[in-house]
């Protein structure tokens, strides 16, 4: 019951947060841009990794609550990653620590989180999502016009994850990704003969600089 309790506690069961606002993930608002993400978290810009740079700008900044210290509450995040598209916060993705979840039912988790986001849906046995893996399954969505919220669960270990997601830029951000590994493997041969190029002139240049040492003493 501790493990449900904590549960209820970060989804923000007992906070002041209104039920049914699917425009946040506890106090990070979707929309916000990294700066604004990288202070509330506490985590340095620098730390941010950038998956693609065209035609869109992807961007992913995690974070780890229990690196906050120990506390008088149990920590059910493990780890939250925060994506952004050209700078602004379009996906969010909290795993579960495991040990956190052991012995809770999936209606466990869909109770505490739906006291937040409001009654869950469902989806169709056929709406699996093929961007979480083959493997996972989605227990249970909150979406409204704006946002969507899956509960998914993977086959590997029974650990929990929730996605939330800003649909006017989560197609963008799909296509922008998919289109930048594209780019990346058509031009690949290119770059491989200019690193291969770069390499050769680097060990001319040694040789000869090797060879302007060693003639001049060199005797059979």
């Amino acid at each position: 019951m501790k493990q449900f309790a904590a549960l209820l506690f970060a989804f923000g069961a007992v906070s002041t947060t209104p039920a049914e606002d699917l425009s946040k993930y506890r106090d990070f608002q979707f929309g916000a841009d990294l700066a604004t993400v990288a202070k509330q978290a506490a985590i340095k810009t620098s730390d941010v990794k950038m998956l693609h740079s065209r035609p869109a700008l992807i961007q992913e900044l995690t974070w780890r609550p229990q690196s906050r210290g120990s506390g008088s509450r149990t920590e059910p995040a493990q780890e939250v990653v925060f994506s952004f598209c050209d700078g602004t916060l379009y996906r969010i993705a909290v795993n579960y620590d495991r040990s956190q979840t052991e012995g809770l039912t999936p209606g466990d988790l869909i109770e505490a989180i739906s006291a937040t986001y409001g009654v869950s849906t469902k989806p169709a046995p056929s709406a699996e999502a093929p961007s979480y893996g083959h493997q996972d399954t989605v227990l249970a969505q909150w979406q409204d016009g704006q946002y969507r919220f899956n509960l998914i669960q993977s086959s590997y270990g029974s650990a929990f994850q929730l996605v939330g997601v800003l649909k006017r830029l989560e197609e963008a951000a799909q296509s922008a990704a998919l289109e930048a590994v594209r780019l990346d493997d058509k031009e690949a041969p290119q770059r491989e003969a200019a690193k291969l190029a770069k390499e050769n002139e680097a060990d001319r240049v040694r040789l000869e600089q090797a060879r302007l040492v060693n003639k001049p003493k060199f005797r059979p």
